[in-house]
């Protein structure tokens, strides 16, 4: 007699991996101020005069959490801007604080208040802040990526 097949189901199984690892939830309270409780601020990236005025702080993906993601808030301060580079890895940027502009295949977008702009890969991309205000906004990416590949201006 044929064996019945198991009943459908809409039931998450979690891989055996994950239910053997030690992830806990984690809340990091917002202090008011565009950071976070148990979160460092770091440097962008290090100093190579490509980029001036920003600095990154990583919410989710670097604490052993199985994320495929890493969600990472940079602020840049007025004249500031990232470094203009290229990479296989997509972006999704959201808005957050004052406002922007990002420069994708030498066309400009300004972004505001929760804004979301993506960018796709191999995209030459550069993000800056010509207004008086701080920029702010939260920065998505894959956990696993290249690395950038800076462009000259």
């Amino acid at each position: 007699m044929p064996k019945k097949p198991a009943p459908l189901s809409c039931d998450w199984k979690t891989p055996e991996k994950t239910r053997k690892s030690v992830l806990r939830t984690r809340l990091y309270r917002h202090k008011g101020d565009f950071s976070w409780q148990g979160v460092k601020t770091e440097k962008y990236k290090s100093q190579d005069g490509t980029w001036a005025e920003v600095l990154r702080r990583v919410l989710v993906g670097t604490r052993g959490e199985n994320t495929k993601f890493h969600l990472r808030y940079f602020e840049i301060s007025p004249g500031g801007y990232t470094t203009l580079e290229h990479h296989r890895h997509e972006h999704v940027v959201v808005g957050i604080r004052g406002k922007g502009r990002c420069l994708v295949k030498g066309k400009n977008y300004d972004i505001g208040f929760l804004d979301v702009l993506y960018i796709p890969p191999d995209a030459p991309h550069q993000l800056k802040n010509p207004f008086k205000e701080p920029f702010g906004f939260f920065c998505l990416v894959d956990s696993k990526r290249d690395r950038p590949k800076p462009l000259k201006k």
